[in-house]
């Protein structure tokens, strides 16, 4: 049966994005192997709570640049889905400057990794098409964090469980967004151009985010193999967003 609003088979737009971003998945998954488990964890995790928050203070202003185009555009359906997650992800930021706080570290300045990975976004948003943007969503929020990773990071680190609120929080926001933005996705009027607009945001965001957790591990944790960390039951690709 067909999709009366786009044409396709039903769910066929969300199974070919998530099918695009498996493509780079195993990249990202060897990359957070190595950051959880690699010595130094302690150190880490307040580097890797300030690379994101450089992420994160970004999404609802990415956003609101988004729905302004979609707006412009006469895209009510995208403008839609826009404005209901920019207030889901109000104030996110915050929840990992507290984070920090716990920690005795407050944001630092973004890395170059950070503003390649945000960066882009802005780029297709403004000058190719705002839908763009869901491929960046897709890939952020597709991989939530789970209960044993969490578990792990607080065993090995030691910190109090107020050091891990957005971690925890994501864990438990992500899969409902995921859901959501599927239906959105299938649903909207998307162009073949537009639509690999979508994956092409996507499998940009899986690099870039590869690279920029490769950049928080030390020479020695960059140069182990994947065999090293992959059996840990606790491995889980760490969310962004």
């Amino acid at each position: 049966m067909a999709d009366t609003t786009n044409g396709t088979v039903p769910g066929a737009r969300s199974r070919s994005l998530h099918a695009k971003i498996e493509l780079l998945m195993p990249g990202l998954r060897a990359a957070a192997a190595r950051l959880w488990a690699a010595p130094g964890l302690r150190l880490r995790y307040p580097a890797y709570l300030g690379a994101m928050h450089a992420v994160i203070t970004a999404s609802v202003p990415l956003m609101e640049t988004a729905l302004a185009e979609a707006v412009r555009r006469g895209e009510p359906a995208l403008a839609g889905y826009l404005r209901r997650h920019i207030e889901e992800e109000r104030g996110h930021d915050d929840w990992l400057r507290a984070d920090l706080a716990v920690l005795g570290h407050a944001p630092g300045r973004p890395s170059a990794a950070a503003a390649a990975l945000v960066g882009a976004q802005y780029y297709w948003t403004l000058h190719h098409h705002p839908a763009a943007l869901l491929g960046y969503i897709a890939a952020m929020e597709g991989f939530p964090p789970t209960d044993a990773l969490m578990a792990h990071l607080r065993a090995v680190t030691g910190f109090p469980p107020a050091a891990f609120r957005t971690l925890r929080h994501h864990g438990e926001l992500d899969l409902g967004h995921r859901a959501e933005l599927d239906a959105v996705l299938d649903g909207l009027p998307l162009t073949p151009e537009q639509e690999q607009a979508v994956g092409l945001s996507a499998l940009h965001t899986v690099h870039a985010a590869t690279r920029l957790f490769t950049g928080l591990l030390g020479p020695t944790a960059q140069n182990s193999t994947a065999e090293d960390f992959k059996e840990e039951p606790w491995n889980s690709t760490p969310s962004a967003n």
